[in-house]
């Protein structure tokens, strides 16, 4: 089975974070073995034309896709996280959001000098956090070799800000 044999288990929530969003919770899809596989399948799938020589999950939904493509394809993982949330030493990257910035960090040595890196996380909306992961991986060295997505909020244009290298998401709300 494929993905989209299992997009009727995405979830549709009203008003949250605030009212007038509609959510897409994907909770549902994760706790069903079946789709959950698919997703991986199909992100490995999508992602194998980048070549990359690692993958780099977004805190924290990224991980849980990043993390199995790694293992799938004997690949290491790279996290990029919240600040504080990382032991050695860091670089930073400061990102704008609709109201204010945010900050992600990433292990100095985590991307080797080259290292074609493929970003992954749950869901594109305005590009700005992977755009800040892919800003980090440029600082320390290595090179974007594509983006990857579960999903895409199409009319937020985040794919705009992402044009350093190719872009595939599963699903387009």
């Amino acid at each position: 089975m494929r993905l989209e044999d299992h997009l009727h288990l995405i979830r549709n929530v009203p008003d949250f974070p605030k009212p007038g969003i509609l959510f897409k919770d994907i909770t549902p899809m994760l706790a069903h073995g079946p789709a959950l596989r698919a997703c991986i399948d199909d992100m490995i799938d999508g992602t194998a034309g980048f070549k990359a020589d690692v993958i780099l999950g977004i805190e924290s939904r990224g991980f849980l896709f990043a993390a199995p493509m790694a293992y799938a394809t004997a690949r290491g993982v790279i996290l990029v996280r919240k600040p504080g949330k990382l032991p050695a030493r860091v670089v930073k990257q400061e990102y704008a959001l609709e109201y204010g910035t945010d900050t992600i960090e990433i292990h100095a040595d985590a991307v080797r000098q080259g290292d074609r890196v493929v970003i992954i996380d749950d869901v594109l909306a305005t590009g700005g956090t992977a755009r800040a992961a892919a800003d980090l991986v440029l600082k320390c060295g290595g090179t974007i070799a594509g983006y990857g997505f579960l999903g895409e909020i199409g009319f937020l244009e985040g794919r705009k800000r992402l044009t350093d290298a190719p872009v595939i998401s599963l699903i387009r709300w």
